[in-house]
Protein backbone atom coordinates (compact mmCIF):
# COMPACT_ATOMS: atom_id res chain seq x y z
CA UNK A 1 0.00 0.00 0.00
CA UNK A 2 3.16 2.24 -0.83
CA UNK A 3 2.41 3.73 -3.92
CA UNK A 4 1.50 2.13 -8.00
CA UNK A 5 1.80 -1.18 -7.44
CA UNK A 6 4.01 -3.22 -9.62
CA UNK A 7 4.54 -7.25 -9.44
CA UNK A 8 6.80 -7.82 -7.76
CA UNK A 9 7.32 -7.42 -3.86
CA UNK A 10 9.05 -5.03 -2.45
CA UNK A 11 11.67 -8.08 -0.99
CA UNK A 12 11.56 -9.12 -4.57
CA UNK A 13 12.78 -5.86 -5.47
CA UNK A 14 15.47 -5.35 -3.26
CA UNK A 15 16.66 -9.13 -3.23
CA UNK A 16 17.13 -8.07 -7.43
CA UNK A 17 18.76 -5.04 -7.02
CA UNK A 18 22.42 -4.69 -7.73
CA UNK A 19 24.13 -3.24 -4.24
CA UNK A 20 27.30 -1.39 -4.22
CA UNK A 21 30.44 -2.53 -1.48
CA UNK A 22 29.46 0.21 1.32
CA UNK A 23 32.99 1.80 1.18
CA UNK A 24 32.26 3.08 -2.50
CA UNK A 25 29.31 4.18 -1.18
CA UNK A 26 31.39 5.85 1.54
CA UNK A 27 34.15 7.44 -0.96
CA UNK A 28 31.64 9.67 -2.58
CA UNK A 29 31.19 11.32 0.70
CA UNK A 30 34.64 11.95 0.31
CA UNK A 31 35.03 8.96 4.03
CA UNK A 32 37.78 6.92 3.76
CA UNK A 33 38.22 2.92 4.37
CA UNK A 34 39.72 2.92 7.27
CA UNK A 35 37.27 5.46 8.61
CA UNK A 36 34.54 3.15 8.80
CA UNK A 37 33.83 0.27 10.94
CA UNK A 38 32.70 -2.89 8.45
CA UNK A 39 29.09 -5.12 8.68
CA UNK A 40 30.39 -7.16 6.41
CA UNK A 41 30.23 -5.50 2.67
CA UNK A 42 27.27 -3.80 2.44
CA UNK A 43 26.71 -2.04 5.75
CA UNK A 44 28.97 -0.03 8.23
CA UNK A 45 29.31 2.41 10.98
CA UNK A 46 30.92 5.47 11.11
CA UNK A 47 34.03 5.37 13.11
CA UNK A 48 34.45 7.89 15.89
CA UNK A 49 37.15 9.36 13.65
CA UNK A 50 34.97 10.34 11.05
CA UNK A 51 32.52 12.08 13.15
CA UNK A 52 35.09 14.05 15.12
CA UNK A 53 36.71 15.22 11.10
CA UNK A 54 33.36 16.33 9.49
CA UNK A 55 32.32 18.38 12.62
CA UNK A 56 34.15 21.09 11.02
CA UNK A 57 32.56 21.02 7.77
CA UNK A 58 29.96 23.40 6.99
CA UNK A 59 25.85 22.50 7.49
CA UNK A 60 23.69 21.34 4.74
CA UNK A 61 20.07 21.91 4.08
CA UNK A 62 17.58 19.69 6.84
CA UNK A 63 14.02 18.39 4.56
CA UNK A 64 11.87 16.78 7.49
CA UNK A 65 9.32 14.29 6.04
CA UNK A 66 6.43 13.90 7.61
CA UNK A 67 2.34 13.11 6.99
CA UNK A 68 -1.04 13.20 8.01
CA UNK A 69 -2.09 10.72 10.44
CA UNK A 70 -1.70 6.91 9.07
CA UNK A 71 -4.61 4.63 8.14
CA UNK A 72 -5.33 1.43 6.62
CA UNK A 73 -5.10 3.10 3.13
CA UNK A 74 -1.55 3.45 3.31
CA UNK A 75 0.77 6.70 3.27
CA UNK A 76 4.48 5.95 2.42
CA UNK A 77 6.20 7.90 4.15
CA UNK A 78 9.28 6.25 4.10
CA UNK A 79 8.76 5.37 0.27
CA UNK A 80 8.74 9.09 -0.04
CA UNK A 81 11.57 9.90 1.74
CA UNK A 82 13.99 7.45 -0.19
CA UNK A 83 12.34 8.74 -3.49
CA UNK A 84 13.25 12.00 -2.35
CA UNK A 85 16.69 11.47 -2.02
CA UNK A 86 16.91 9.84 -4.84
CA UNK A 87 15.45 12.36 -7.15
CA UNK A 88 17.74 15.01 -5.80
CA UNK A 89 20.69 12.81 -6.47
CA UNK A 90 19.36 12.58 -10.16
CA UNK A 91 20.09 16.54 -9.67
CA UNK A 92 23.32 16.48 -9.29
CA UNK A 93 22.73 17.89 -5.90
CA UNK A 94 24.62 15.95 -2.46
CA UNK A 95 22.02 14.10 -0.70
CA UNK A 96 22.07 12.42 2.42
CA UNK A 97 19.29 10.64 4.00
CA UNK A 98 18.94 9.89 7.86
CA UNK A 99 16.14 7.56 9.08
CA UNK A 100 15.17 5.33 11.77
CA UNK A 101 15.94 1.76 12.49
CA UNK A 102 12.55 -0.22 12.32
CA UNK A 103 11.30 -2.32 15.43
CA UNK A 104 11.06 -5.76 15.14
CA UNK A 105 8.07 -5.77 16.77
CA UNK A 106 5.73 -4.27 13.97
CA UNK A 107 7.92 -6.06 11.87
CA UNK A 108 6.38 -9.32 13.13
CA UNK A 109 3.44 -7.14 13.72
CA UNK A 110 1.19 -4.79 11.67
CA UNK A 111 3.33 -2.85 9.85
CA UNK A 112 5.64 -4.81 7.99
CA UNK A 113 8.75 -3.95 7.11
CA UNK A 114 10.06 -0.41 7.61
CA UNK A 115 13.04 0.94 4.81
CA UNK A 116 10.77 1.93 2.28
CA UNK A 117 8.80 0.26 -0.82
CA UNK A 118 9.13 -0.88 -5.01
CA UNK A 119 11.86 1.07 -6.60
CA UNK A 120 12.04 3.59 -3.56
CA UNK A 121 13.65 1.49 -0.94
CA UNK A 122 16.91 1.43 1.21
CA UNK A 123 19.27 -2.28 1.04
CA UNK A 124 20.12 -4.38 2.62
CA UNK A 125 16.11 -4.30 3.12
CA UNK A 126 16.25 -7.62 4.99
CA UNK A 127 19.31 -6.73 7.09
CA UNK A 128 17.94 -3.16 8.14
CA UNK A 129 14.60 -4.81 8.94
CA UNK A 130 15.89 -7.89 11.28
CA UNK A 131 18.89 -7.65 13.48
CA UNK A 132 21.07 -5.32 11.65
CA UNK A 133 23.98 -4.08 13.42
CA UNK A 134 22.72 -5.08 16.94
CA UNK A 135 21.74 -1.70 18.15
CA UNK A 136 18.14 -2.27 19.28
CA UNK A 137 19.57 -5.67 20.99
CA UNK A 138 22.32 -3.36 22.84
CA UNK A 139 19.53 -1.08 24.09
CA UNK A 140 17.84 -3.82 25.14
CA UNK A 141 20.95 -5.28 26.78
CA UNK A 142 21.81 -2.06 28.48
CA UNK A 143 18.07 -1.12 29.57
CA UNK A 144 17.54 -4.71 31.02
CA UNK A 145 21.40 -4.82 32.85
CA UNK A 146 19.96 -1.76 34.85
CA UNK A 147 16.48 -3.26 35.69
CA UNK A 148 19.01 -6.50 37.14
CA UNK A 149 21.40 -4.45 38.86
CA UNK A 150 18.37 -2.41 40.67
CA UNK A 151 16.83 -6.08 41.65
CA UNK A 152 20.37 -7.31 43.12
CA UNK A 153 20.89 -3.61 45.21
CA UNK A 154 17.41 -5.12 46.91
CA UNK A 155 18.33 -8.65 47.39
CA UNK A 156 21.80 -7.80 48.73
CA UNK A 157 20.91 -5.28 51.56
CA UNK A 158 18.91 -2.46 49.87
CA UNK A 159 21.55 0.53 51.42
CA UNK A 160 19.86 2.73 49.37
CA UNK A 161 16.68 2.51 50.92
CA UNK A 162 14.56 1.88 47.46
CA UNK A 163 10.67 1.17 47.81
CA UNK A 164 9.82 -1.99 46.23
CA UNK A 165 6.52 -0.62 45.64
CA UNK A 166 8.15 2.45 43.96
CA UNK A 167 10.79 0.47 41.45
CA UNK A 168 10.09 3.47 38.08
CA UNK A 169 12.12 0.94 35.87
CA UNK A 170 10.79 -1.51 33.37
CA UNK A 171 12.56 -4.15 31.54
CA UNK A 172 11.95 -4.27 27.83
CA UNK A 173 12.20 -6.10 24.72
CA UNK A 174 11.93 -5.88 20.79
CA UNK A 175 9.02 -7.98 20.37
CA UNK A 176 5.44 -6.76 20.52
CA UNK A 177 4.47 -9.31 23.46
CA UNK A 178 1.24 -8.36 25.16
CA UNK A 179 1.36 -10.83 27.95
CA UNK A 180 4.51 -9.17 29.52
CA UNK A 181 3.19 -6.26 30.10
CA UNK A 182 2.19 -6.74 33.75
CA UNK A 183 4.03 -9.39 35.32
CA UNK A 184 5.84 -10.60 38.80
CA UNK A 185 9.28 -11.28 39.25
CA UNK A 186 10.91 -12.58 42.23
CA UNK A 187 8.80 -15.54 42.61
CA UNK A 188 10.81 -18.94 44.20
CA UNK A 189 12.65 -19.03 47.52
CA UNK A 190 14.85 -16.35 49.34
CA UNK A 191 17.16 -16.55 47.20
CA UNK A 192 15.75 -15.71 43.97
CA UNK A 193 14.70 -12.37 44.58
CA UNK A 194 11.99 -10.16 45.98
CA UNK A 195 8.64 -10.20 44.90
CA UNK A 196 7.07 -7.54 43.62
CA UNK A 197 4.95 -6.44 40.11
CA UNK A 198 7.04 -5.82 37.15
CA UNK A 199 6.41 -4.84 33.91
CA UNK A 200 7.91 -4.78 29.71
CA UNK A 201 7.78 -2.14 27.13
CA UNK A 202 8.60 -2.75 23.71
CA UNK A 203 12.74 -1.66 23.14
CA UNK A 204 11.68 1.53 21.51
CA UNK A 205 9.67 2.60 24.32
CA UNK A 206 12.45 2.23 26.76
CA UNK A 207 14.54 5.53 27.96
CA UNK A 208 17.71 4.41 26.83
CA UNK A 209 16.62 4.20 23.22
CA UNK A 210 15.34 7.82 23.88
CA UNK A 211 18.70 8.80 25.25
CA UNK A 212 20.61 7.34 22.77
CA UNK A 213 19.07 9.27 20.00
CA UNK A 214 19.41 12.56 21.49
CA UNK A 215 22.96 12.31 23.22
CA UNK A 216 25.82 14.20 21.24
CA UNK A 217 28.17 12.07 22.28
CA UNK A 218 29.65 9.08 24.79
CA UNK A 219 30.11 12.04 27.54
CA UNK A 220 26.61 13.51 26.49
CA UNK A 221 25.19 9.68 26.96
CA UNK A 222 26.90 9.02 29.90
CA UNK A 223 25.41 12.26 31.92
CA UNK A 224 22.13 11.62 30.28
CA UNK A 225 22.25 7.81 31.53
CA UNK A 226 23.37 9.30 35.13
CA UNK A 227 20.11 11.52 35.34
CA UNK A 228 17.51 8.30 34.78
CA UNK A 229 15.19 8.01 37.71
CA UNK A 230 14.80 4.40 38.66
CA UNK A 231 12.56 3.69 41.46
CA UNK A 232 11.81 6.41 44.79
CA UNK A 233 13.15 5.67 48.52
CA UNK A 234 11.10 5.24 51.39
CA UNK A 235 11.76 8.97 52.22
CA UNK A 236 10.28 9.67 48.62
CA UNK A 237 13.78 10.92 47.46
CA UNK A 238 15.04 9.72 43.97
CA UNK A 239 17.41 6.85 43.20
CA UNK A 240 19.14 6.99 39.79
CA UNK A 241 21.08 5.04 37.60
CA UNK A 242 24.25 6.44 38.69
CA UNK A 243 23.43 5.46 42.71
CA UNK A 244 23.03 2.27 41.48
CA UNK A 245 26.55 2.32 39.49
CA UNK A 246 24.64 1.17 36.70
CA UNK A 247 26.03 4.15 34.37
CA UNK A 248 29.76 2.51 33.33
CA UNK A 249 28.51 -0.83 32.17
CA UNK A 250 25.41 0.64 30.44
CA UNK A 251 27.52 2.89 28.41
CA UNK A 252 30.17 -0.17 27.51
CA UNK A 253 27.44 -2.09 26.30
CA UNK A 254 26.15 0.91 24.03
CA UNK A 255 29.58 2.21 22.62
CA UNK A 256 29.07 0.85 19.38
CA UNK A 257 25.59 1.23 19.24
CA UNK A 258 26.36 5.03 19.94
CA UNK A 259 27.44 5.26 15.96
CA UNK A 260 25.24 5.32 13.47
CA UNK A 261 25.31 2.89 10.29
CA UNK A 262 25.93 3.48 6.42
CA UNK A 263 23.56 1.88 3.90
CA UNK A 264 22.37 2.64 0.37
CA UNK A 265 19.60 3.30 -1.65
CA UNK A 266 18.03 1.21 -4.72
CA UNK A 267 19.97 4.03 -6.90
CA UNK A 268 23.11 3.79 -4.49
CA UNK A 269 22.83 7.04 -2.77
CA UNK A 270 24.09 7.01 0.90
CA UNK A 271 21.57 6.73 4.03
CA UNK A 272 22.54 6.82 7.93
CA UNK A 273 19.75 4.53 9.56
CA UNK A 274 20.31 5.13 13.36
CA UNK A 275 18.10 4.87 16.12
CA UNK A 276 14.51 4.13 16.50
CA UNK A 277 11.91 5.72 18.92
CA UNK A 278 8.27 5.54 18.53
CA UNK A 279 6.45 8.72 18.28
CA UNK A 280 3.22 7.66 19.60
CA UNK A 281 5.07 6.48 22.67
CA UNK A 282 8.52 8.62 22.43
CA UNK A 283 9.78 11.58 20.52
CA UNK A 284 10.09 9.61 17.08
CA UNK A 285 13.28 10.57 15.62
CA UNK A 286 16.55 8.91 14.89
CA UNK A 287 19.10 10.22 16.39
CA UNK A 288 20.95 13.70 16.95
CA UNK A 289 24.58 12.17 16.05
CA UNK A 290 23.01 10.60 12.50
CA UNK A 291 21.01 13.74 11.49
CA UNK A 292 24.00 16.03 12.53
CA UNK A 293 26.21 13.64 10.76
CA UNK A 294 24.65 13.80 7.45
CA UNK A 295 23.77 17.52 7.97
CA UNK A 296 27.90 17.96 7.34
CA UNK A 297 28.42 14.98 4.78
CA UNK A 298 25.87 16.21 2.31
CA UNK A 299 24.01 19.52 0.94
CA UNK A 300 20.76 18.29 1.91
CA UNK A 301 19.68 16.53 4.45
CA UNK A 302 16.51 14.75 4.36
CA UNK A 303 15.27 12.97 7.55
CA UNK A 304 11.85 11.74 8.79
CA UNK A 305 9.36 12.19 11.91
CA UNK A 306 7.41 8.94 12.75
CA UNK A 307 3.53 8.93 12.19
CA UNK A 308 1.67 12.36 11.62
CA UNK A 309 2.89 15.63 12.17
CA UNK A 310 0.77 15.70 15.01
CA UNK A 311 2.62 13.45 16.61
CA UNK A 312 6.77 12.93 14.87
CA UNK A 313 6.81 16.33 13.80
CA UNK A 314 5.64 18.06 16.99
CA UNK A 315 8.27 16.18 18.50
CA UNK A 316 10.99 16.35 16.20
CA UNK A 317 10.49 20.58 16.56
CA UNK A 318 9.74 20.69 20.32
CA UNK A 319 11.78 18.36 21.62
CA UNK A 320 14.63 17.13 19.03
CA UNK A 321 15.01 20.99 17.56
CA UNK A 322 14.99 22.51 20.88
CA UNK A 323 17.58 20.71 22.49
CA UNK A 324 20.08 20.55 19.70
CA UNK A 325 19.58 24.03 17.69
CA UNK A 326 18.51 22.41 14.74
CA UNK A 327 16.07 24.11 12.38
CA UNK A 328 14.50 22.46 8.97
CA UNK A 329 14.29 24.60 6.12
CA UNK A 330 11.55 22.71 4.64
CA UNK A 331 8.81 20.32 5.07
CA UNK A 332 7.06 17.66 3.18
CA UNK A 333 4.06 16.29 3.91
CA UNK A 334 3.26 12.99 2.31
CA UNK A 335 -0.61 11.38 2.35
CA UNK A 336 -2.34 9.38 -0.28
CA UNK A 337 -5.70 10.18 -2.34
CA UNK A 338 -6.88 6.41 -0.41
CA UNK A 339 -6.08 7.55 2.87
CA UNK A 340 -8.02 11.30 2.48
CA UNK A 341 -11.02 9.49 1.06
CA UNK A 342 -10.81 7.76 3.89
CA UNK A 343 -10.83 9.93 6.33
CA UNK A 344 -13.26 11.27 4.27
CA UNK A 345 -15.62 8.20 6.25
CA UNK A 346 -14.87 5.92 2.77
CA UNK A 347 -14.80 1.99 3.71
CA UNK A 348 -11.17 0.57 2.84
CA UNK A 349 -13.35 -1.66 -0.01
CA UNK A 350 -14.60 1.65 -1.89
CA UNK A 351 -11.08 3.48 -1.78
CA UNK A 352 -9.91 2.41 -5.08
CA UNK A 353 -13.16 3.90 -6.21
CA UNK A 354 -13.64 8.01 -7.51
CA UNK A 355 -15.08 10.33 -5.01
CA UNK A 356 -13.83 13.63 -5.12
CA UNK A 357 -16.38 14.54 -2.18
CA UNK A 358 -14.78 12.15 0.01
CA UNK A 359 -11.64 13.16 -0.67
CA UNK A 360 -12.37 17.12 -0.15
CA UNK A 361 -14.20 15.93 3.18
CA UNK A 362 -11.28 13.96 4.04
CA UNK A 363 -8.86 16.46 3.03
CA UNK A 364 -9.43 17.99 6.48
CA UNK A 365 -7.14 16.45 8.21
CA UNK A 366 -4.39 17.66 5.78
CA UNK A 367 -5.31 21.09 6.35
CA UNK A 368 -5.03 21.08 9.85
CA UNK A 369 -1.64 19.25 9.39
CA UNK A 370 -0.34 21.79 7.04
CA UNK A 371 -1.86 24.51 9.13
CA UNK A 372 -0.02 23.50 11.81
CA UNK A 373 3.62 23.61 10.22
CA UNK A 374 2.79 26.88 8.94
CA UNK A 375 2.03 27.97 12.83
CA UNK A 376 5.75 26.72 13.89
CA UNK A 377 7.44 28.94 11.17
CA UNK A 378 7.89 25.77 8.75
CA UNK A 379 8.19 26.20 4.71
CA UNK A 380 5.74 23.39 3.63
CA UNK A 381 5.05 21.06 0.70
CA UNK A 382 2.17 18.01 0.19
CA UNK A 383 2.61 15.49 -1.86
CA UNK A 384 1.04 12.47 -2.70
CA UNK A 385 2.34 8.89 -3.30
CA UNK A 386 0.30 7.89 -5.96
CA UNK A 387 -1.83 4.79 -6.66
CA UNK A 388 -2.47 3.68 -10.29
CA UNK A 389 -6.34 4.13 -9.28
CA UNK A 390 -5.57 7.81 -8.50
CA UNK A 391 -7.90 9.85 -10.73
CA UNK A 392 -6.98 13.15 -12.71
CA UNK A 393 -10.20 14.65 -11.29
CA UNK A 394 -9.68 13.58 -7.69
CA UNK A 395 -5.67 15.01 -8.10
CA UNK A 396 -6.48 18.06 -9.61
CA UNK A 397 -9.25 18.24 -6.21
CA UNK A 398 -6.11 17.80 -4.31
CA UNK A 399 -4.10 20.38 -5.96
CA UNK A 400 -7.07 22.90 -5.70
CA UNK A 401 -6.94 22.36 -1.63
CA UNK A 402 -3.22 22.72 -1.48
CA UNK A 403 -3.72 26.17 -3.62
CA UNK A 404 -6.73 27.25 -1.03
CA UNK A 405 -3.52 26.69 1.39
CA UNK A 406 -0.93 28.58 -0.50
CA UNK A 407 1.62 25.65 -0.61
CA UNK A 408 2.94 23.54 -3.30
CA UNK A 409 1.51 20.29 -4.04
CA UNK A 410 3.20 17.58 -6.04
CA UNK A 411 2.27 14.16 -7.13
CA UNK A 412 5.18 11.54 -6.42
CA UNK A 413 5.64 8.33 -8.06
CA UNK A 414 8.86 7.06 -6.77
CA UNK A 415 7.48 3.88 -5.85
CA UNK A 416 7.27 2.44 -9.15
CA UNK A 417 10.04 4.90 -10.87
CA UNK A 418 12.70 5.66 -8.45
CA UNK A 419 13.82 8.68 -8.11
CA UNK A 420 12.81 10.14 -11.45
CA UNK A 421 9.48 9.61 -10.47
CA UNK A 422 10.58 12.32 -7.18
CA UNK A 423 12.05 15.18 -9.20
CA UNK A 424 8.66 17.52 -9.19
CA UNK A 425 8.91 16.85 -5.77
CA UNK A 426 12.59 17.68 -5.55
CA UNK A 427 12.19 20.84 -7.04
CA UNK A 428 9.75 22.09 -5.44
CA UNK A 429 11.56 21.70 -1.61
CA UNK A 430 15.05 22.83 -3.13
CA UNK A 431 13.25 25.80 -3.68
CA UNK A 432 11.67 25.92 -0.41
CA UNK A 433 15.28 25.56 1.19
CA UNK A 434 16.06 28.79 -0.51
CA UNK A 435 13.72 30.59 1.58
CA UNK A 436 13.86 31.75 4.62
CA UNK A 437 12.79 29.36 7.76
CA UNK A 438 11.60 30.20 10.85
CA UNK A 439 10.99 27.73 14.18
CA UNK A 440 8.36 29.17 16.69
CA UNK A 441 7.68 25.94 19.45
CA UNK A 442 4.10 25.39 20.25
CA UNK A 443 5.07 26.52 24.10
CA UNK A 444 7.91 28.26 25.55
CA UNK A 445 10.28 26.91 28.65
CA UNK A 446 8.88 28.58 31.05
CA UNK A 447 5.70 27.62 30.96
CA UNK A 448 4.30 25.02 33.50
CA UNK A 449 4.27 21.04 32.56
CA UNK A 450 -0.09 21.57 32.48
CA UNK A 451 0.67 24.91 30.42
CA UNK A 452 2.92 22.88 27.75
CA UNK A 453 0.34 20.04 27.75
CA UNK A 454 -2.27 22.43 27.10
CA UNK A 455 -0.29 24.16 24.35
CA UNK A 456 -0.19 20.95 22.10
CA UNK A 457 -3.56 19.94 22.99
CA UNK A 458 -5.43 23.03 21.56
CA UNK A 459 -3.23 23.91 18.98
CA UNK A 460 -1.71 20.80 17.41
CA UNK A 461 -4.66 18.59 17.95
CA UNK A 462 -7.57 21.24 18.07
CA UNK A 463 -8.81 19.99 21.27
CA UNK A 464 -11.39 22.43 23.25
CA UNK A 465 -10.20 21.31 26.63
CA UNK A 466 -7.99 18.66 28.44
CA UNK A 467 -8.99 16.53 31.40
CA UNK A 468 -6.94 15.12 34.00
CA UNK A 469 -6.69 12.01 36.00
CA UNK A 470 -6.28 12.42 39.85
CA UNK A 471 -3.50 10.30 39.17
CA UNK A 472 -2.25 12.94 36.79
CA UNK A 473 -2.47 15.76 38.48
CA UNK A 474 -0.89 14.34 41.53
CA UNK A 475 2.57 13.09 39.22
CA UNK A 476 2.42 16.64 37.56
CA UNK A 477 2.43 18.23 41.45
CA UNK A 478 4.97 15.70 42.23
CA UNK A 479 7.79 16.73 39.39
CA UNK A 480 6.55 20.43 39.48
CA UNK A 481 8.44 20.27 43.45
CA UNK A 482 10.81 18.10 42.28
CA UNK A 483 12.05 20.81 39.55
CA UNK A 484 11.19 18.98 36.10
CA UNK A 485 8.77 21.69 35.16
CA UNK A 486 11.90 22.90 32.87
CA UNK A 487 11.73 20.14 30.45
CA UNK A 488 9.04 19.84 27.03
CA UNK A 489 6.73 17.36 27.26
CA UNK A 490 6.26 14.06 24.89
CA UNK A 491 2.70 13.23 24.03
CA UNK A 492 2.20 9.60 24.42
CA UNK A 493 -0.72 9.62 22.15
CA UNK A 494 -3.01 7.31 19.22
CA UNK A 495 -1.43 7.50 15.98
CA UNK A 496 -4.42 7.54 14.23
CA UNK A 497 -6.26 10.11 14.97
CA UNK A 498 -5.78 14.36 15.99
CA UNK A 499 -7.79 13.27 19.23
CA UNK A 500 -6.44 10.61 21.81
CA UNK A 501 -9.87 8.02 20.13
CA UNK A 502 -7.90 5.98 17.53
CA UNK A 503 -11.78 6.03 15.73
CA UNK A 504 -12.04 10.00 15.12
CA UNK A 505 -10.57 10.34 11.72
CA UNK A 506 -10.54 13.65 10.06
CA UNK A 507 -10.21 17.56 11.83
CA UNK A 508 -12.15 16.90 15.24
CA UNK A 509 -13.40 20.24 16.86
CA UNK A 510 -14.51 20.84 20.64
CA UNK A 511 -13.04 17.45 21.91
CA UNK A 512 -11.39 16.61 25.05
CA UNK A 513 -8.11 15.72 25.76
CA UNK A 514 -7.71 12.66 28.86
CA UNK A 515 -4.62 12.52 30.63
CA UNK A 516 -4.43 9.61 32.80
CA UNK A 517 -0.78 10.03 34.05
CA UNK A 518 2.75 11.46 33.16
CA UNK A 519 6.17 10.42 34.54
CA UNK A 520 9.73 12.34 33.94
CA UNK A 521 12.17 10.84 31.55
CA UNK A 522 14.85 12.69 33.19
CA UNK A 523 18.01 10.74 31.21
CA UNK A 524 16.40 11.79 28.45
CA UNK A 525 14.97 15.46 29.20
CA UNK A 526 11.63 15.09 29.19
CA UNK A 527 8.12 14.68 30.46
CA UNK A 528 6.54 11.93 28.98
CA UNK A 529 2.63 12.49 29.09
CA UNK A 530 -0.17 9.42 28.80
CA UNK A 531 -3.10 9.70 27.02
CA UNK A 532 -6.06 7.72 26.05
CA UNK A 533 -5.37 3.58 25.99
CA UNK A 534 -1.68 4.00 24.04
CA UNK A 535 0.09 0.93 25.23
CA UNK A 536 4.15 1.06 25.67
CA UNK A 537 4.44 -2.90 24.69
CA UNK A 538 2.10 -3.40 21.83
CA UNK A 539 0.40 -6.69 21.25
CA UNK A 540 0.02 -9.28 18.06
CA UNK A 541 -2.98 -9.12 15.49
CA UNK A 542 -4.97 -11.94 15.14
CA UNK A 543 -2.77 -12.67 11.49
CA UNK A 544 0.63 -11.29 12.69
CA UNK A 545 2.97 -10.39 9.49
CA UNK A 546 5.15 -13.20 11.09
CA UNK A 547 3.12 -15.95 9.22
CA UNK A 548 4.35 -14.65 6.17
CA UNK A 549 8.01 -14.85 6.56
CA UNK A 550 10.30 -17.31 6.16
CA UNK A 551 13.62 -18.76 4.64
CA UNK A 552 13.91 -20.81 1.37
CA UNK A 553 15.83 -23.90 1.25
CA UNK A 554 18.53 -21.01 -0.04
CA UNK A 555 19.01 -19.32 2.65
CA UNK A 556 16.68 -16.47 1.19
CA UNK A 557 14.18 -14.56 3.22
CA UNK A 558 10.56 -14.42 2.11
CA UNK A 559 7.55 -12.63 3.06
CA UNK A 560 8.94 -10.42 4.78
CA UNK A 561 7.19 -7.49 3.05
Amino acid sequence: MKGMQTMKSDIEIAQEAQILPIREVASGLGIEEDELELYGKYKAKLSDECLERISENKNGKLILVTAINPTPAGEGKTTISVGLSQAFAKMGEKVVLALREPSLGPCFGVKGGAAGGGYSQVIPMEDINLHFTGDFHAITAANNLLAALIDNHVQQGNVLRIDTRQILWKRCMDMNDRALRNIVVGLGDKNDGFVREDHFVITVASEIMAILCLAENMKDLKEKLSRIIVAYDLDGKAVTAKDIKAVGPMAALLKDALKPNLVQTLEHNPVLIHGGPFANIAHGCNSVIATKAALKLGDYCITEAGFGADLGAEKFLDIKCRKTGLKPDAVVIVSTIRALKYNGGIPVASLKEENTDALKRGSANLKKHVNNMLSYGMNVAVTINRFEQDTDAEIAELRSVCEELKVPFAVSEVFAKGGEGGLELAGIVKELCDKESKLEFAYSDDQSIKEKIEAVCRKVYGASAVEYSTSADKSIKKLEEQGFSGLPVCMAKTQYSLSDDPKVLGAPEGFTVHIRDVYVSAGAGFVVVLSGSILSMPGLPKQPAAYNIDVDDNGKIIGLF
